[in-house]
């Protein structure tokens, strides 16, 4: 995604930037009060709309980045208001702030455009507080999670997990833009993902089972590469998501079934490779996922770490003499990561293999990819079975 000019200024003109920052308000409002994803909403207010691609890019970057630097915009303006302001007025506000404080927007042009867009009974407030926004400068922020616009939650325990150093600056990264990465097939899958296809050892012929498969991506990727891919899924929907991805990229080698990874009804013993990309709390994709660091809560990632410990212990058993087991998740925390792994490295019919090369790096006896510009947070693990 390019990001707008500084002055946010699309080539259209006015009325198609008051379009844009219309439809951006919408959809913050969505996702703010109405507890819409922002990943699913925006796309669909975009599709209904009659914006040309720097429109449709600026009122992305509102969108994603009002929504991602939400503590931060709140701390700006709360120094401003002497109440709560209703839903459409909090939203607007966040709009021209992120302009303002984050894009560098002139505050002539982010105030008045960002007012027009308000509801009317609301722009005298929006219109008050964004001129004392702009007239107080450069912010001083009181502290890190401020700054960064992350809970307090997330970034002590990466802190505690990664080093405050590592943390941070993942956790900066994760501020910025989302990159779109198309695999030479067509379908988008980041480059994370991609990686860890890549340190799969699968060769043609090889059964292969992705206990956690959808949407799909590594599923069809290694069907690509002339395996017999058993795709799971434990919710219908999402398998059918695996489906439809199966018949677009025309993997004739895949098969999807609807099937809980813990309890996969699978023959014992068989299988070459089986990937458990687990669900996580995403800590490392927050990038793409703007919203869902205010999703999440502390209690999921001790929750999810018990579901990934069952994934694997059902996995080994599938595996033939020698067959690989993969571990994989978009996650940072070592409850995770570490934890997860030292549980698995129990299982004495289990041998843990040596890392993949850069651009991993060591996490443990595993490897990880730590969020930059180009890659989402992501840690993988592999043992071999006895």
């Amino acid at each position: 995604m390019s990001r707008p000019d500084r002055a946010g200024k699309p080539s259209s003109g006015r009325q198609a930037v008051t379009d844009a920052r219309r439809l951006a308000l919408d959809v913050l409002v969505r996702v703010d009060a109405g507890g819409a994803y922002a990943n699913v909403a925006l796309p669909a207010a975009l599709e209904k709309a009659d914006l040309d691609e720097r429109d449709r890019a600026f009122a992305t970057e509102l969108v994603y980045g009002a929504t991602r630097r939400r503590r931060a915009l709140d701390w700006v303006l709360d120094a401003f208001l002497v109440a709560a302001p209703p839903a459409p007025a909090r939203a607007a506000l966040r709009m021209g702030a992120y302009q303002i404080v984050e894009l560098g927007t002139p505050a002539y042009a982010a105030v008045s455009a960002t007012v027009s867009a308000a509801p009317r009974k609301h722009r005298a407030l929006v219109n008050a507080v964004l001129r004392r926004v702009a007239d107080a400068g450069a912010p001083d922020w009181p502290d890190d999670p401020t700054r960064l616009s992350y809970p307090d939650w997330i970034v002590d325990t990466l802190a505690d997990d990664l080093g405050r150093s590592a943390a941070l600056t993942a956790l900066e990264s994760m501020n910025g833009p989302a990159q779109l990465h198309r695999r030479q097939d067509g379908y988008v899958q980041d480059l994370s993902s991609q990686l860890v296809v890549e340190a799969i050892d699968v060769q043609a012929g090889d059964l292969v089972a992705d206990l956690c498969a959808a949407p799909g991506g590594k599923a069809t990727a290694l069907a690509a590469r002339d395996a017999t891919v058993i795709a799971c899924d434990s919710h219908r929907g999402r398998a059918g998501l695996l489906e439809a991805n199966r018949r677009a990229l025309g993997a004739a080698s895949m098969t999807v079934v609807a099937a809980d990874g813990r309890h996969p009804p699978l023959r014992l013993g068989q299988f070459d490779t089986v990937l458990v990309d687990a669900p996580c709390s995403g800590l490392g994709t927050l990038r793409s996922h703007p919203d869902a660091r205010w999703r999440i809560e502390p209690s999921a990632v001790s929750r999810l770490a018990e579901l990934q410990r069952s994934l694997l212990d059902s996995s080994a058993a599938l595996l033939r003499p020698g067959g690989q087991l993969v571990y994989s998740v978009c996650t940072l925390t070592a409850a995770e990561t570490l934890g997860v792994a030292e549980h698995a490295s129990r299982d004495d019919r289990l041998e843990l293999r040596p890392p993949p090369p850069e651009p991993w790096l060591p996490h443990g006896e595993g490897a990880m990819l730590l969020p930059d510009a180009d890659h989402d947070g992501m840690a993988l693990f592999r043992w071999r079975r006895t």
